[in-house]
């Protein structure tokens, strides 16, 4: 059941997730998902698939912990817009 909801949340994810606004977040994403598409192509049982879904789901946590939240920090400290003319 986790297997399936994991893989159905990132797949979800990374369709969504425009082509052209690549970044180390995305990028770290997109690797986890590869991962878990290739660990599943390998898994033979059931108790196989689901460490796939587990290692995939702390390969995740780890991007959002790292790149994801460096990401969103950088864009928090950018200013809202072009600075006003007086």
């Amino acid at each position: 059941m986790h297997v399936t909801l994991a893989f159905a949340l990132f797949s979800i994810l990374s369709v969504s997730a425009p082509v052209f606004a690549q970044s180390p977040c995305v990028d770290c994403l997109k690797a986890a998902q590869e991962q878990l598409k290739q660990c599943l192509g390998n898994a033979i049982s059931q108790e196989d698939k689901k460490s796939c879904a587990e290692r995939h789901e702390a390969k995740a946590k780890a991007c959002e912990k790292g790149e994801c939240e460096i990401e969103r920090a950088k864009n928090t400290n950018r200013p809202d817009g072009l600075p006003q003319k007086k």
